[in-house]
């Protein structure tokens, strides 16, 4: 046991872990920044809430609405109780809200898998505005045990510390050349994405299996990695 808590790899990932959870800003920081461009009142979209503490209750928009099946908080007081393609699906059925409705920030932290996070980045382009922003948190996992597809395995280095493989998904959209990107270096990785707003230009695809090793040594080019005083430069220009 001593010997396994020694090694350098197990060692390095608790290191990268500490460093991560001590970066600032966080998501909600980033989110109300945001939502800050608007001069008009603004509507904001949460997929995967959990406990409204962590993040939800304390985004200031005009206009509010959430969505989480309730899988991992019992109380969940959200709007919509379902999944995100459930809500998408009714949405564009008209059946809840309206098909027309345009979100300024939509925000997505729900099931950490790539083809889920691929979905809803999808659905999210469909409700976005021209000039509005799609948030993902996860993006940027400081190891492979932090990028692990099954959450359940909380006993390794990065502990109960989980970003899935939400960056697979967020890479493949740096491909779309319809859509600008960048990634904050902060929150294990908060991503943000824009029809409109100048960003970050996509790139050419790379890394076609999405393999673990080539994001960790190309993590800048591939994510558009940078810190939050850039991105306020950026959009206020």
């Amino acid at each position: 046991m001593k010997s396994f808590f020694s090694d350098p790899y197990h060692r390095d990932t608790q290191i990268k872990n500490n460093q991560e959870i001590s970066k600032s800003p966080s998501r909600t920081e980033i989110i109300n920044f945001l939502l800050s461009l608007y001069q008009e009142e603004t509507t904001y979209l949460e997929i995967g809430v959990r406990n409204p503490e962590d993040n939800y209750n304390h985004i200031k928009a005009g206009t509010k609405y959430s969505v989480d099946p309730g899988v991992e908080f019992k109380g969940n007081p959200v709007n919509f109780k379902m999944t995100s393609d459930a809500f998408f699906e009714k949405l564009s059925a008209n059946e809840i809200l309206s098909d027309e409705i345009k979100f300024d920030v939509i925000f997505i932290d729900g099931l950490h898998l790539a083809p889920q996070v691929d979905r809803d980045i999808k659905n999210a382009v469909s409700y976005i505005k021209d000039d509005g922003f799609i948030v993902l948190h996860d993006c940027n996992p400081p190891s492979e045990w932090h990028a692990r597809e099954t959450f359940k395995y909380k006993k390794s280095p990065a502990q109960r510390y989980w970003n899935g493989t939400t960056w697979k998904a967020f890479l493949k959209w740096r491909f779309n050349p319809s859509i600008n990107s960048c990634c904050i270096d902060s929150d294990f990785g908060v991503g943000i994405l824009s029809k409109n707003n100048q960003i970050g230009k996509n790139i050419e695809p790379v890394n076609p299996f999405f393999e673990y090793g080539l994001l960790e040594a190309n993590r800048k080019e591939y994510l558009n990695l940078i810190d939050f005083e850039t991105l306020k430069r950026i959009v206020q220009k």
